[in-house]
């Protein structure tokens, strides 16, 4: 149940990540998505405890998506983003072939559009083509600080499945 959730979360946000378009974001690599099990730091050197002024040093520049008490992930500004409120923050790549992808760029390149992107991507002809990660970073915050993080993943070439 929960990789049919992330599943289905992550088909949600591929169509959020294509809401930026005209605007050059940087992508995260995979080393980005390193964390550090036994001391809960990111790759990025960022740890619980922390505030957003050392979250926006390290991932200011990179697509949030901000979840605020619970409710759906959106977009928001970074400046918008209410670090002080129970707010969950999630920081998502896809990786086709290994490579960090920008969705909006794969949808004119493979002239596919966006909302037939989930369908491309989850297509057993493209699996059998390709690899498809979808990683992501998950930073909970309560008052000002980071409680929790969470470095995941799903691959589309296994977890497919829970799609059809």
């Amino acid at each position: 149940m929960k990789k049919l959730t992330t599943l289905l979360t992550s088909l949600g946000l591929t169509l959020g990540l294509l809401t930026a378009c005209g605007k050059t974001t940087p992508l995260l690599n995979a080393a980005d998505y390193e964390l550090d099990p036994a001391s809960n730091i990111t790759s990025r050197d960022v740890s619980i405890g922390d505030n957003a002024e050392t979250f926006l040093a390290a991932y200011g520049d990179f697509n949030i998506f901000t979840s605020v008490e619970g409710e759906a992930y959106q977009a928001l500004a970074v400046e918008e983003i209410p670090f002080d409120s129970a707010v969950t923050l999630l920081l998502p790549t896809f990786f086709i072939d290994g490579t960090p992808t920008d969705l909006d760029q794969f949808c004119r390149e493979n002239e596919i559009q966006k909302e037939d992107l989930t369908v491309t991507l989850n297509s057993d002809a493209f699996l059998q083509a390709h690899s498809v990660i979808y990683s992501y970073l998950l930073f909970t915050w309560e008052n000002g600080v980071i409680t929790d993080i969470r470095s995941e993943y799903m691959d589309y070439n296994e977890d497919a499945a829970y799609n059809n």
